[in-house]
Protein backbone atom coordinates (compact mmCIF):
# COMPACT_ATOMS: atom_id res chain seq x y z
CA UNK A 1 0.00 0.00 0.00
CA UNK A 2 1.69 3.31 -1.05
CA UNK A 3 1.59 6.05 1.93
CA UNK A 4 -1.02 8.36 0.34
CA UNK A 5 -3.54 5.34 0.84
CA UNK A 6 -2.14 4.56 4.04
CA UNK A 7 -2.34 8.39 5.11
CA UNK A 8 -6.12 8.19 3.74
CA UNK A 9 -6.95 5.74 6.23
CA UNK A 10 -5.38 6.75 9.40
CA UNK A 11 -7.38 9.91 8.49
CA UNK A 12 -10.84 7.78 8.40
CA UNK A 13 -9.08 5.88 11.52
CA UNK A 14 -8.52 9.97 13.11
CA UNK A 15 -12.14 10.76 12.65
CA UNK A 16 -13.70 7.23 13.59
CA UNK A 17 -12.10 8.22 16.89
CA UNK A 18 -12.84 11.91 17.11
CA UNK A 19 -16.62 11.50 16.34
CA UNK A 20 -16.75 7.99 18.63
CA UNK A 21 -15.64 10.40 21.16
CA UNK A 22 -18.29 13.11 20.39
CA UNK A 23 -21.17 10.46 20.29
CA UNK A 24 -19.70 9.37 23.51
CA UNK A 25 -20.30 12.50 25.12
CA UNK A 26 -23.13 13.08 23.57
CA UNK A 27 -24.86 10.12 25.38
CA UNK A 28 -23.39 10.70 28.55
CA UNK A 29 -25.14 14.36 28.44
CA UNK A 30 -28.21 13.13 27.19
CA UNK A 31 -28.08 10.18 30.37
CA UNK A 32 -27.18 12.86 33.18
CA UNK A 33 -23.49 11.67 33.39
CA UNK A 34 -19.67 13.15 32.24
CA UNK A 35 -18.80 12.01 28.97
CA UNK A 36 -16.79 8.61 30.39
CA UNK A 37 -18.69 8.03 33.19
CA UNK A 38 -20.94 5.83 31.22
CA UNK A 39 -18.15 4.40 29.37
CA UNK A 40 -16.47 3.18 32.75
CA UNK A 41 -20.40 1.86 33.41
CA UNK A 42 -19.83 -0.65 30.59
CA UNK A 43 -16.45 -2.12 32.65
CA UNK A 44 -18.84 -2.96 35.64
CA UNK A 45 -20.72 -4.39 33.27
CA UNK A 46 -18.75 -6.70 30.95
CA UNK A 47 -16.86 -7.47 34.63
CA UNK A 48 -19.55 -7.55 36.70
CA UNK A 49 -18.49 -7.17 40.84
CA UNK A 50 -15.17 -5.41 41.44
CA UNK A 51 -12.92 -3.62 43.74
CA UNK A 52 -12.37 -0.20 43.47
CA UNK A 53 -8.23 -0.96 42.76
CA UNK A 54 -9.79 -3.74 39.84
CA UNK A 55 -11.76 -0.83 38.45
CA UNK A 56 -8.66 1.63 38.41
CA UNK A 57 -6.46 -1.06 36.70
CA UNK A 58 -8.84 -1.82 33.80
CA UNK A 59 -9.83 2.05 33.12
CA UNK A 60 -6.44 3.52 33.42
CA UNK A 61 -7.34 5.72 36.11
CA UNK A 62 -5.98 7.01 39.22
CA UNK A 63 -7.93 5.58 42.67
CA UNK A 64 -8.31 8.86 43.98
CA UNK A 65 -10.28 9.34 40.13
CA UNK A 66 -12.17 5.66 40.64
CA UNK A 67 -13.07 7.60 44.03
CA UNK A 68 -14.94 10.44 42.48
CA UNK A 69 -16.42 7.98 39.82
CA UNK A 70 -17.86 5.69 42.27
CA UNK A 71 -19.08 8.55 44.26
CA UNK A 72 -21.07 9.80 41.35
CA UNK A 73 -22.42 6.97 40.16
CA UNK A 74 -23.44 5.60 43.69
CA UNK A 75 -24.98 9.25 43.59
CA UNK A 76 -27.04 8.26 40.85
CA UNK A 77 -27.73 4.70 42.61
CA UNK A 78 -25.80 3.30 39.09
CA UNK A 79 -23.81 1.28 41.69
CA UNK A 80 -23.06 0.52 45.24
CA UNK A 81 -20.38 -0.05 47.40
CA UNK A 82 -20.35 -3.88 49.13
CA UNK A 83 -18.55 -4.74 51.92
CA UNK A 84 -16.93 -8.29 51.73
CA UNK A 85 -18.26 -10.88 54.46
CA UNK A 86 -14.71 -11.91 55.39
CA UNK A 87 -12.76 -8.33 55.65
CA UNK A 88 -14.91 -5.35 56.14
CA UNK A 89 -12.27 -3.32 54.83
CA UNK A 90 -12.22 -4.85 50.83
CA UNK A 91 -14.85 -3.02 49.22
CA UNK A 92 -16.23 -4.29 45.83
CA UNK A 93 -18.40 -1.73 43.69
CA UNK A 94 -21.14 -3.90 42.54
CA UNK A 95 -23.21 -2.47 39.03
CA UNK A 96 -26.79 -1.56 39.45
CA UNK A 97 -27.55 -3.82 36.05
CA UNK A 98 -31.17 -3.24 35.82
CA UNK A 99 -30.98 0.56 36.27
CA UNK A 100 -27.76 0.81 34.42
CA UNK A 101 -29.36 -0.71 31.29
CA UNK A 102 -32.71 1.26 31.80
CA UNK A 103 -31.02 4.47 31.82
CA UNK A 104 -28.21 3.46 28.84
CA UNK A 105 -30.26 1.05 26.34
CA UNK A 106 -32.42 3.34 24.70
CA UNK A 107 -29.51 5.64 23.70
CA UNK A 108 -27.73 3.66 22.40
CA UNK A 109 -30.62 1.39 20.74
CA UNK A 110 -30.90 3.39 17.09
CA UNK A 111 -27.21 3.56 16.61
CA UNK A 112 -26.67 -0.20 17.63
CA UNK A 113 -29.90 -1.17 15.09
CA UNK A 114 -28.05 1.46 12.13
CA UNK A 115 -24.62 -0.83 12.96
CA UNK A 116 -26.19 -4.08 12.96
CA UNK A 117 -27.06 -2.72 9.95
CA UNK A 118 -24.53 -1.62 8.54
CA UNK A 119 -22.30 -5.07 9.22
CA UNK A 120 -25.45 -6.90 7.32
CA UNK A 121 -24.37 -5.41 4.45
CA UNK A 122 -20.91 -6.59 4.03
CA UNK A 123 -19.92 -10.01 3.04
CA UNK A 124 -18.17 -12.83 5.05
CA UNK A 125 -14.88 -11.62 3.73
CA UNK A 126 -15.36 -8.29 4.14
CA UNK A 127 -16.33 -9.31 8.22
CA UNK A 128 -13.28 -10.96 8.22
CA UNK A 129 -11.20 -8.30 7.25
CA UNK A 130 -12.88 -5.96 10.18
CA UNK A 131 -12.35 -8.14 12.48
CA UNK A 132 -8.73 -8.50 11.70
CA UNK A 133 -8.52 -4.66 11.65
CA UNK A 134 -10.18 -4.46 15.32
CA UNK A 135 -8.30 -7.22 17.09
CA UNK A 136 -5.03 -6.37 15.48
CA UNK A 137 -5.86 -2.50 16.08
CA UNK A 138 -6.87 -3.13 20.17
CA UNK A 139 -3.44 -5.10 20.16
CA UNK A 140 -1.18 -2.13 18.85
CA UNK A 141 -3.69 0.31 21.50
CA UNK A 142 -2.77 -2.72 24.45
CA UNK A 143 1.07 -2.32 23.52
CA UNK A 144 0.93 1.24 23.54
CA UNK A 145 -1.20 1.60 27.07
CA UNK A 146 1.23 -0.84 28.53
CA UNK A 147 4.32 1.15 27.28
CA UNK A 148 3.04 4.27 28.49
CA UNK A 149 1.93 3.01 32.37
CA UNK A 150 5.48 1.92 32.43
Amino acid sequence: MDADNIKHIRKLSQHYAYTSIQMHEAIGRKAGLPGTDHKYLGFLLQKGQMTAGELSVLTGLTTGAVTGLIDRLEKKKLVKRVFAENDRRKVFIEPNTKKIMALLEPLYREFRNGTDQLFATFSDRERKVLEKYFSKAIDLMDETINRMNK
